[in-house]
């Protein structure tokens, strides 16, 4: 089975990347996790000019969304992807779109010319990371452009994804998504993205007016465990958590939903059609692991990837192990030039 052009849409946060590695004292100077992702508040605006300032950086496309997308176009052989959010109009935007181009992706940015372009600050410690996201630009991204300059890849695409953090920016655009998927039998795709959406009101209930539109659910342990009390699961049991996902009420009844829990180096908890099965990860050699930062938008890339070639559950997450295998082994959401990966 081949794939189309603009087969697989993305729509999510664009951000540039600002990857330095640092020491746990500077972590804890900004109370930072050594494996969390949050927004910016106003006392992590310092990290930014410090980083550029102080650390040997690198700048790369990001946003978790993006990075799936990149990922994804990296392991099909023709163009199958686009993806939409909001920029400002800066070098940071020039960057993003070089790098999404560079990559195969078709992009259509809405511009905010008042906003800068939203960054993240990658905090490398060891093979831990710290993401800190000023999301800025990307923030003010509107249902507007869906509807005028982003509709046409809507309509072309089969395939939709979007990460939980775009629930913090535009609610009625990944409902009109999920709606059109649903009313075209197309496959509408989330990603619970980090805990905190689950523990924030507004976030939580938009969450879960999209939920019955989702066809595919990810997420990893972490963030299902909070979706498991913010749904009053009663239970911490994954696979059971997973099974219980799989089963909540579905607008789209021609398939079921299917709940994807992956838990690093475990096994992926897949939950489809009132089972739940395991599924062996690649492994890596500690000595060989140089950043997890990206590697589960890699996973799902690759997941994607695979899914719009036709291919069975287990073939996905086959396909899903490798690009964050080659991802984990790099720096930063980065990869070669040319995946090996045979379909």
């Amino acid at each position: 089975m081949s794939v189309s052009e603009g087969c697989i849409l993305g729509m999510g946060n664009p951000l540039l990347d600002i990857s330095a590695t640092v020491t746990e004292e500077y972590l804890a100077k900004y109370e930072l996790k050594a494996n969390d992702q949050i927004l910016a508040e106003e006392k992590h605006m310092p990290i930014y000019p410090e980083l550029i300032k102080d650390f040997p950086v690198e700048y790369i496309a990001g946003g978790a969304t993006q990075n799936s997308i990149r990922v994804a176009q990296w392991m099909l052989p023709t163009p199958a992807t686009s993806y939409i959010g909001c920029v400002g109009k800066d070098a940071y935007a020039d960057t993003l779109a070089k790098q999404a181009k560079d990559a195969g992706v078709h992009v259509e940015y809405c511009i905010d010319e008042a906003t800068p372009t939203g960054t993240c600050a990658v905090l490398v410690n060891g093979v831990n990371r710290s993401l800190v996201a000023n999301i800025s630009a990307a923030n003010n991204y509107k249902e507007e452009h869906l509807n005028t300059a982003g509709k046409p890849l809507m309509e072309k695409a089969s395939f939709y994804y979007i990460s939980g953090f775009f629930i913090t920016v535009s609610p009625p655009s990944i409902m009109s998504v999920a709606k059109h998927a649903a009313e075209n039998n197309k496959v509408f795709t989330m990603n619970l993205a980090a805990p905190f959406i689950m523990m924030v009101p507004p976030f939580k209930d938009a969450l879960f007016a999209a939920l019955p539109y989702v066809d595919i659910l990810f997420g990893n342990e972490t963030e299902y465990l909070e979706f498991s009390k913010a749904k009053e699961f009663g239970t911490e049991d994954l696979k059971e958590i997973a099974l219980k996902t799989s089963m909540l009420p579905k607008e789209n009844g021609t398939r079921g939903r299917i709940a994807v829990i992956t838990q690093g180096a475990e096994p992926t908890i897949i939950a489809t059609a009132g089972a739940v099965a395991e599924y062996p990860i690649l492994a890596v050699e500690k000595d060989d692991i140089v950043d997890t930062n990206g590697a589960g938008d890699a996973w799902v890339g690759g997941f994607l990837a695979a899914l719009a070639l036709g291919k069975t559950i287990e073939e996905c997450t086959k396909a899903a192990g490798y690009a964050a295998k080659v991802v984990i082994c790099r720096s930063g959401c980065t990869y070669p030039e040319k995946s090996e990966y045979t379909f």
